[in-house]
């Protein structure tokens, strides 16, 4: 992957050099974070104001399968990653969950590799019409356990640990749940006389059901901690009202937030969409509008790397020929990155060059070049 990205990097450079033109580096997740203002500035007519939606600040969910992170934009450069997953990412844990539950014989002679999108069509056959989702309520209602009509059940990430102090903590965590669904399949299979068959070993209902859940349980996780954060705004809100919001002008403030943008490959997912709108309005949260980007942009893609790099030229800033592929370039402001001892954020790393008559404060100007 590494040896991938150095290879594109130094044709880039070449490029720059023959052609006489800025190398402008980017950030990954920034460009997944970014790829709704892309569909914005390509779906408006010249005659509209030069106006990318949505504007700073938002909450991006960035759901992938090396990916699962839920990040506070303030503006281009300036990002916190409010929950991260502790072990692997969503789109790893249903991958590995399709090849668990999905029917032998549908993934050998199926042309797909994306084992995600297969169990999403085995389990909702109709699509939006077999969803029949309704949300919980409470806290209490999305931990509890939902016995199956065959006696398992799978329990919330997190729900569950020995000091119960998990189960509200900013963090993702989705390895259980592959293991829970990988348990429930073998001990379907020790049940049968011919453990070697594994068709035999539980029927389509049950798969069908198996699948569904699994996918509810992890997407209600992401809708959760998404919950949560907008709750501890509220109440970092209400907390500080008697004072000035000067002394913590670093914070999420709830009331500027109006979007969640969901991008990765997972933000693919339809029931993933009716999940998180179902779960925001039964928790009060209505107001906050949902955006995905069309199917084709929610993978890894090249439109949404160019796109960045545009919003970041625009706000004056490009690289210099000494940048390299970075195994690790976080994206929080307060994170770290390869070889860059202290450094923190899309800019904390070296190599940038801020052009003249640009200064550090950006986001107070739309991209002049998409207007």
């Amino acid at each position: 992957m590494r040896s991938c990205l150095s290879a594109g990097i130094d044709t880039a450079k070449g490029l720059a050099v023959a052609w006489q033109i800025p190398l402008v580096a980017v950030n990954h997740m920034q460009a997944h974070a970014l790829t709704p203002r892309l569909v914005s500035a390509l779906s408006r007519s010249t005659d509209q104001p030069a106006k990318t939606e949505p504007t700073f600040p938002f909450l991006s969910l960035l759901v992938s399968g090396g990916h699962t992170l839920l990040i506070y934009s303030k503006g281009l450069t300036d990002h916190s990653v409010l929950a991260t997953t502790t072990d692997i990412a969503i789109g790893d844990a249903i991958d590995k969950i399709a090849k668990h539950v999905l029917p032998s014989d549908l993934i050998i002679h199926s042309q797909d590799t994306m084992y995600g999108r297969m169990l999403e069509e085995f389990a909702f056959p109709r699509g939006f019409m077999d969803h029949k989702y309704n949300p919980p309520v409470t806290r209490a209602s999305e931990l509890a356990r939902k016995i199956s009509p065959w006696g398992w059940d799978l329990v919330p990430p997190l729900a569950e640990t020995r000091s119960g102090s998990k189960n509200r903590s900013m963090e993702f965590s989705f390895s259980g749940l592959e293991t829970a669904c990988r348990r429930i399949m073998e001990r379907r299979c020790a049940e049968g006389e011919n453990p070697r068959e594994r068709e035999d070993c539980m029927g389509h209902e049950e798969r069908q059901f198996l699948a569904r859940e699994a996918m509810r349980t992890a997407f209600e996780h992401l809708a959760g901690r998404v919950v949560l954060a907008l709750q501890a705004m509220d109440l970092e809100t209400k907390t500080t009202s008697k004072h000035s919001r000067q002394s913590n002008s670093d914070s999420p403030d709830p009331k500027a937030i109006s979007t969640l943008v969901v991008s990765g490959g997972v933000a693919a997912n339809a029931y993933l969409k009716t999940i998180l709108r179902s779960f925001l309005d039964k928790r009060g949260y209505g107001h906050i509008g949902l955006v995905f980007p069309p199917a084709e942009l929610c993978t890894d893609n090249a439109a949404m790397i160019a796109w960045t790099g545009m919003e970041m030229f625009a706000q004056g800033w490009q690289s210099d020929l000494a940048v390299r592929a970075l195994r690790k370039w976080s994206l929080d402001s307060d994170g770290e990155s390869e070889g860059e001892e202290g450094a923190s954020g899309v800019l904390g790393v070296g190599g940038w060059i801020l052009r003249e008559g640009f200064n550090e404060k950006e986001g107070e100007r739309e991209n002049p070049l998409i207007s």
